[in-house]
């Protein structure tokens, strides 16, 4: 068998493409891990038993904790990346494509970077004048020069979704096969622990639930603001986001009684906060939806911005519905949509999300290893 390395951005917190990278680790039991930041208590404790190599840059903790902070030299510290193998399947949304290896390169791809194509995405609501604004300015020609060199040397390309596969072959002129990524099984498996800063609000002892749920980064273009304030016109009912990042502070100011925030949740506390969830809103323009599939491996439905990802994991009127528009009011009528469809049937949402599972993805990403051994072509998962 061909040596075998993975290869991510940096492992620095919670979210989906970490996720991915707990299921290449399934997929390889025996593959060294190597990423430009590497910070364990931020992280899925899963790569505590692993073999993890980190660039030099990892020995400056401000840039483990935020390694945005390190964007306009990342390209170069990329570059010094050498990861060994005969194959290195790279969970890339900017950087881990880049890495140099003497083997061969799978790429499994979540976003062509948005701080390159998506500016605005990434910038949010940052003025004319605003640093970050500024600085991408004026790093952003180097930066794809340096993108689609690194995208270029890649043996094989894998997309998340069709809009991400769409956005490679308009970025890049590269095809790439979709192989949807898999939601954890452990979103749902075990025990379900209330979460004590909700007592009084969820209820007199914190179990009773029937919120809604944002679960979510806490950037601009994720629009959690206007899920707020959507509720802020819903007095009876209740909103609970979970997530954290720079928009945290400004968030918790705009929230209204009926609405909290929260972050740092153990697995046990996300399966409550699921679980007995009414529904999960979603309303950023994702590259692949994954928080549906974990709602729905709850038996629970989605409200979804009619874009993206979502249009892979949703079926409207099987595990969801959607809406039209980020914007205040468009939430609020989905809310009322999302009512009126009820009751949602918790089984087939779950045999719907059955079609996500780590087992499929797992297979595919063996199927692209084939495919770069010249053993045949994998196809859209």
């Amino acid at each position: 068998m061909p040596k075998v390395v993975i290869a991510h951005d940096y492992l620095t917190q919670r979210g989906g493409a970490e996720r991915v990278v707990a299921s290449l680790a399934k997929a390889f039991p025996e593959a060294e891990i190597w990423t430009q930041f590497y910070e364990p208590d931020q992280t899925y404790p899963e790569f505590q038993d692993r073999v993890v190599h980190t660039s030099p840059l990892n020995s400056i903790g401000i840039f483990r904790r935020d390694p945005r902070l390190a964007l306009p030299i990342l390209p170069l510290t990329s570059w010094l990346l050498r990861p060994p193998g005969d194959v290195v399947v790279a969970s890339s949304t900017g950087w881990a494509h880049g890495y140099r290896t003497r083997g061969r390169k799978v790429v499994y791809c979540h976003s062509p970077a948005r701080w390159l194509y998506l500016p605005e995405d990434y910038l949010g609501d940052a003025g004319r004048w605003d640093p970050k604004r500024i600085v991408l300015a004026l790093v952003t020609p180097l930066h794809r020069i340096w993108d689609r060199r690194a995208a270029l040397s890649a043996n094989v390309y894998l997309a998340n979704s069709t809009v991400v596969r769409d956005r490679i072959r308009r970025v890049y002129g590269l095809p790439a096969t979709v192989v949807p990524p898999p939601f954890s099984p452990a979103v749902a498996e075990g025990s379900k622990d209330p979460i004590p800063q909700l007592a009084g609000w969820a209820g007199a002892d914190g179990t009773e639930g029937g919120h809604y749920l944002v679960v979510s980064r806490l950037l601009p273009y994720k629009h959690v603001d206007r899920v707020i304030e959507a509720f802020r016109d819903l007095p009876e009912a209740r909103l609970l986001v979970i997530g954290k990042g720079p928009e945290g502070e400004r968030l918790r100011a705009l929230a209204p009684q009926n609405v909290r925030l929260v972050e740092g949740l153990s697995d046990a506390q996300m399966r409550w906060a699921y679980g007995t969830a009414r529904a999960l809103i979603a309303a950023s323009h994702e590259d692949f939806g994954l928080t549906p599939l974990e709602a729905g491996a709850h038996g629970v439905p989605t409200l979804a911005l009619r874009a993206g990802g979502y249009l892979d994991t949703i079926r409207e009127g099987v595990n969801g519905v959607f809406f039209d528009a980020p914007e205040v009011e468009s939430i609020r009528e989905g809310v009322q949509k999302l009512a009126d469809r009820a009751p949602w049937d918790p089984q087939i949402i779950r045999q719907h999300t059955d079609r996500f599972s780590e087992e499929r993805f797992i297979t595919a990403i063996r199927e692209a290893m084939r495919q770069v051994a010249g053993e045949g072509e994998i196809k859209d998962a």
